[in-house]
């Protein structure tokens, strides 16, 4: 009798660990796996600022530091390639002053609007498989997103012509004249009288009502809505949510398994991934979920996770590098999409045409892609000659989106003076 009675003690006990366990899992970040217990290669790994310590570029190292300093910007992770070979990868500054950690080249960084290429590269796979065509309409009975709740939602027709291509090119008709929807989530709960922040499915029905601001097509104006509804696509059609097609179908076969849809909050930061700081003088602003909690803007000023493919990215330069590499129609990394796909993605128009994903692709000035977001200022600049050169930092500054004009300068006068100096190897390694 004693026997069962302790052997049910025991069972009982063993359940109640294995309940709080379960409980602790389920809330842990569940992406918080460190890179390296991956069985696949796993470029931020193997780098270390130790590696791109090099006396003849004592002087780039110089300058950069200096600039990081006139801007206030704590700090900042730099990665060039050269003719799909990583050359160069260091980190500067403070990847989290706080804990005493400095940046280094495995740290991720959210990457901002750069997700944007990101995207713009799942479409294109979704594409070569023969599952989307760019002239495939959006909205109505024959459009992708062709759900009730958004047929029922439109109010003008010009919505249902917006095709995947514009969304692409910023040509579908949403402005911001009453705010970007991915950073107004307040004045939409109040506006729509929602209980609180919109899913994406409620986020779109709530702008489909409003009004598009021109005829889609006729004309551009930068939309992070617009890639939203691209995310959107990816997951109707794929059948998958769209952290996981975009993983397993574009940055895996890249070589790229340390980049993740990022999280809000510091406490839910991934293992390698920085602290977040706003610029001098910055006041606390108001939750973004209605908590009336003030807050720094970096950590829920605006609902980073639910931007989705228009910017919640976060990664380390080195794999985005990697990234940029299989996109490049260049042979000595394998591309993961068709020359036809990587020549219709960088095709140059005109100044008033955006590629897609990619900002800029003028033939003479080389492909440009940047982003900014409340804590971080990224660039992308893959230039004629082959280079490629990415900085991600970890800090805003006041001057905002405009802050990559002065990063792209800092490139043109690094190139002119340590160009020549960079080493001839590939850290890629595989």
């Amino acid at each position: 009798m004693r026997k069962r009675i302790i052997t049910g003690v025991l069972i009982f006990a063993a359940v109640i660990v294995f309940a709080v366990v379960s409980t602790a899992t389920r809330h842990k970040n569940p992406d918080s796996r460190p890179c390296s217990q991956s069985a696949r290669f796993c470029l931020n790994d193997t780098l270390t600022n130790e590696m791109s310590c090099i006396d003849t570029l004592a002087g780039m190292d110089s300058r950069i530091e200096k600039f990081l300093k006139q801007w206030e910007i704590k700090g900042a992770s730099l990665a060039i390639m050269r003719n799909d070979s990583l050359v160069f990868a260091k980190g500067y500054g403070w990847a989290d002053q706080e804990a005493g950690e400095e940046m280094t080249p495995r740290n991720i960084l959210r990457m901002a609007s750069v997700s944007k290429l990101i995207t713009a590269t799942g479409i294109m796979v979704l594409k070569e498989r023969g599952l989307v065509s760019l002239k495939d309409t959006v909205f109505g009975p024959s459009g992708i997103l062709n759900d009730s709740l958004f047929t029922a939602s439109i109010r003008h027709r010009n919505m249902y012509s917006i095709t995947v291509e514009q969304l692409l090119r910023h040509q579908g008709g949403f402005t911001n004249s009453r705010g970007d929807p991915m950073f107004s989530t307040r004045d939409i709960i109040r506006q729509f009288r929602l209980d609180g922040p919109p899913d994406h499915e409620t986020l779109v029905s709530c702008v489909l009502k409003r009004p598009l601001g021109y005829k889609p097509g006729s004309w551009q104006r930068y939309s992070n809505f617009g890639y939203l509804l691209l995310s959107m696509i990816i997951e109707k059609v794929s059948g998958q949510d769209y952290e996981t097609f975009i993983q397993e179908n574009v940055l895996h076969p890249a070589g790229c398994y340390d980049m993740h849809i990022a999280y809000n909050y510091y406490e839910q930061k991934y293992p390698n991934e920085v602290r977040y700081y706003m610029h001098e003088g910055s006041e606390k602003v108001e939750e973004y979920n209605m908590s009336g909690r003030m807050v720094e803007r970096c950590y829920g000023g605006n609902d980073i996770r639910a931007l989705s493919g228009a910017g919640a990215w976060c990664g380390s330069t080195a794999e985005l590098c990697r990234f940029v590499a299989s996109i490049d129609g260049k042979p000595q990394v394998p591309d993961i999409l068709s020359q036809e796909s990587i020549d219709e993605m960088t095709e140059y128009f005109d100044s008033q045409t955006f590629s897609l994903g990619w900002n800029d692709t003028k033939p003479s000035a080389g492909w440009t892609r940047t982003g900014t977001l409340t804590g971080t200022s990224a660039l992308v600049k893959y230039f004629p000659d082959g280079e490629c050169w990415i900085m991600i930092t970890n800090t805003s500054t006041w001057r905002g989106p405009g802050f990559t004009r002065y990063t792209d300068r800092l490139f043109k006068k690094c190139r002119e003076l340590y160009s020549p100096l960079l080493p001839h190897r590939d850290l890629f390694g595989s």
